[in-house]
């Protein structure tokens, strides 16, 4: 059974950060749940997988012959929750959410199943779709199709979704644009006339089109006022001459809207006995978000799956604490490793001692937040020669738990503490103390706190605690099991190292601080003569002996660099010997190749000639022919067998690769100087072409920037007008909606800018403004190129 002591272990060793680090780096809800559900575990088998499995996604994403899908995650369940009722139906904006997130599990089914099962085999299980017997294979994707047959890539209901609704929205658009058209007559006299100013254009009141009129003109325009404005300056007139259309316009919305609900509804009932894989694929995309955030958490700190053991034992190597690392590491500044090792077979117990203010309590949040994280399936930033254990109980009694409500002092919360410590305590058990046994009066505080020890120690309990006191010094270096460790500190410099160094007790350096702050050589003597001069002796060996190990320490570090230096020299000869080895063999088997077809060459010739001079029957001019064949056979071999010098110092090699590249230049057309190879001047001209060409083929007219942040609008933009400018596009569609006003907003500054630097090269402006009224006004701009 796990236990982790106290309760709110998670604020003391920081984990609250971590936690809020991967919430930050969810994309979803979905995710978001899954960082909040996340703790500690103790199945040794179930921590194994999610590290495995966060490892896997780890390297799948760093392998740069992969693409790793990308798509969005909607948190759909309330709104397939809710259509289990019958006549109840997913809008738009669900359907277009459920299509998009099905899409992206559908990918991700696909990309895990395509993975390689040796090397990535915990993602290709989680990628498994669920046995289904509604769907074929599983397959999410008719699911994806089923929903395309009815909306658009904007998440509208497409036209084509019946024919009742492309009928009445053709006949919609007609009556939309007649009454359009008669407003602008109307408008067009009433300017005329002076009725209306010269900028006015018609508007929306109450979903119809009407006219905005001075109310001194109002009875001059025959019609129906809808509205006025809060001044009572301006009324909106809808012409008599329009109101039937309008009317018809409404009518048709109405029917409109019939027409969608029953879309939605038929492709709703179709959607419903699919809930259970729909609501499987989002456990699926849950913890694929969950695990690119933990990967990208392990990216950040540098973090690895050390090896794992199930027994308790610590073996860690340049471990490091991670959110010192979060802070620190981007500020350019040094997070210094730990390195600690305690297993069963030889120490259980560290006991930590040194100045204030030199990482002795650091060390045990680091090795806390480290087994925490580890245990519940994080990777963790430690050195790859890292080996770690397993615990079923962690117990810190880090800071202070005085209470005023509780009647509880400091030492009194310590105490508790060791109570729950010393009740719980078993071989299983990580338990970390810092200060044992401070907060009372020293002797009796010292005293206590060996006795508890002790008692952990007997209960084969592993921990580490931190300490002034000498009497656990002593305890540690005469205890089986138990061993010092010392947080170093630059006795000469007189500031902390914060390093590690286990195998010897560490000197708290209080004198040699206390003379640094600058108290008096009186006090200073006077508080020498109260301890004696034998503990003052004691504390200054303590410092001779922390400082001799640093230097040899040192020396044994250079020692290994240099065998580090030594080993890859010897490596890099090697690999050149091996090289010059393997030249060697590869220059001798083309001799034997060469020499075994001028052999050949030979002998073919000799027999051919002997052959001749059998046929000419001997006959002297014939025969003077045949043996000038084999003379020059003869040079040939000599002169192929007897490699001549070269400046290149390879014999023949140069002049026969030359051959073999006048043999190339000849086959292939190589481009050479101007005038040779024909073909080569034209091959930049047919690529852009064909650039120009297939770029045309696929460019749209119409950009919806709508639903993306300013950044990516803003380099979507960037992109569509370069595409647009070099196909010649004649007009263009900006998507971009009204909602608060940044994305029009930025559109248009863009197009400025642009304007701007054409007008510069002396290019013609482009023309842009909103779209008409009928087909979404201010939502969209219009770019005339």
């Amino acid at each position: 059974m796990l236990v982790v002591y106290p309760n709110n272990i998670e604020q003391k060793i920081d984990f609250v950060v971590i936690r809020e680090e991967l919430r930050k780096r969810c994309s979803s809800a979905l995710g978001r749940e899954r960082v909040e559900a996340m703790q500690m575990e103790t199945d040794f088998e179930s921590v194994q997988a999610r590290l495995l499995t966060t490892d896997q996604m780890r390297m799948a994403r760093a392998d740069g012959s992969l693409t790793f899908p990308r798509g969005e995650i909607h948190d759909v369940r309330e709104a397939i929750s809710r259509i289990r009722l019958e006549g109840l139906f997913l809008d738009e904006a669900e359907l277009d959410a459920l299509r998009q997130t099905l899409s992206y599990a559908a990918e991700l089914e696909a990309f895990f199943g395509s993975l390689d099962e040796k090397r990535y085999g915990a993602l290709r299980e989680l990628g498994k779709p669920t046995p289904s017997p509604s769907l074929k294979g599983g397959e999410l994707s008719s699911l994806v199709k089923l929903i395309d047959q009815v909306l658009d890539r904007y998440g509208k209901l497409a036209d084509s979704a019946s024919p009742e609704l492309a009928r009445i929205r053709r006949e919609l658009v007609n009556q939309q644009n007649a009454v359009g058209r008669t407003l602008a007559a109307i408008l067009r006299q009433a300017k005329t006339d002076g009725f209306v100013e010269g900028d006015v254009t018609p508007t929306l009141r109450e979903g119809r089109l009407v006219i905005p009129v001075s109310p001194a003109y109002k009875r001059k325009i025959g019609g129906i006022v809808h509205d006025e404005s809060a001044t009572g300056k301006t009324v909106y007139i809808e012409p008599q001459q329009v109101v039937d259309a309008n009317n018809r316009i409404r009518e048709l919305e109405s029917a409109e809207r019939r027409e969608r609900v029953r879309i939605l509804t038929e492709i709703t009932n179709r959607l419903r006995p699919h809930t259970p894989e729909i609501l499987q694929s989002q456990e699926l995309l849950a913890e694929v978000d969950f695990l690119l955030a933990k990967v990208s958490l392990a990216e950040s700190l540098n973090a690895i799956r050390p090896e794992m053991v199930n027994e308790p034992m610590l073996d860690w190597f340049e471990a490091r604490h991670p959110v010192l690392w979060l802070h620190y590491v981007p500020q350019g500044k040094r997070v210094i490793p730990l390195s600690i090792r305690l297993r069963a077979a030889e120490n259980r117990v560290l006991v930590i001692s040194g100045p204030n203010a030199g990482g002795k309590s650091v060390c045990l949040k680091t090795v806390a937040l480290l087994q925490y994280m580890l245990q519940c399936g994080l990777l963790v930033p430690v050195g790859e020669q890292s080996r770690a254990g397993f615990f079923s109980q962690l117990m810190i009694d880090i800071g202070d738990e005085q209470s005023i409500q509780d009647e509880l002092s400091t030492y009194s919360s310590h105490l508790r503490n060791m109570k729950a410590f010393l009740r719980q305590a078993d071989a299983r058990t990580l338990f970390l103390i810092d200060e044992m046994g401070s907060g009372t009066e020293p002797l009796i505080g010292g005293a206590l706190a060996e006795a508890m020890l002790r008692e952990l120690v007997a209960k084969q309990a592993f921990g580490i605690v931190t300490t002034h006191y000498t009497n656990l010094k002593h305890f540690a270096e005469q205890t089986s099991g138990v061993v010092n460790g010392a947080m170093l500190y630059d006795r000469g410099a007189m500031r902390p190292l914060f390093q590690l160094s286990i195998g010897q007790a560490g000197s708290s350096f209080a004198i040699e601080i206390a003379r640094q702050t600058g108290l008096s050589e009186t006090v200073i003597q006077y508080a020498t003569d109260l301890v004696g001069e034998e503990h003052i002796d004691y504390d200054r060996q303590l410092q001779d002996i922390a400082r001799d190990k640093r230097y040899w320490e040192r020396k044994r570090q250079q020692i290994r660099q240099k065998e580090k230096e030594l080993e890859a020299r010897m490596a890099q000869y090697e690999e050149q010997l091996s090289g010059v080895k393997q030249q060697k063999k590869e220059i001798i088997e083309e001799a034997r190749q060469e020499a075994a077809e001028l052999l050949a060459q030979a002998n073919a010739t000799i027999e051919r000639t002997i052959r001749e001079i059998k046929e000419a029957k001997a006959e002297k001019e014939k025969t003077k022919a045949a043996r000038s064949k084999v003379e020059s056979l003869k040079l040939k071999v000599e002169r192929e067998a007897s490699p001549q010098p070269s400046p290149e110092g390879k014999g023949g090699q140069v002049l026969r690769d030359f051959s073999e590249l006048k043999k190339l230049a000849k086959k292939g057309g190589l481009v050479g100087e101007a005038g040779q190879s024909g073909n080569a001047g034209n091959s930049g001209k047919s690529g852009s072409a064909h650039i120009v060409h297939s770029r045309t083929v696929s460019f749209e007219r119409t950009l919806d920037l709508r639903g993306m942040r300013a950044d990516e609008a803003l380099e979507a933009l960037i992109a569509y007008m370069d595409d647009a400018l070099m196909v010649g596009a004649g007009e263009v569609t900006i998507l971009h909606g009204t909602g608060t006003g940044a994305l029009k907003q930025m559109t248009r500054e863009y197009l400025a800018s642009l304007n701007r630097a054409r007008m510069k090269r002396g290019q013609v402006a482009l023309e842009f403004g909103d779209g008409d009224v009928n087909h979404g006004g201010a939502g969209l701009t219009i770019v005339k190129l």
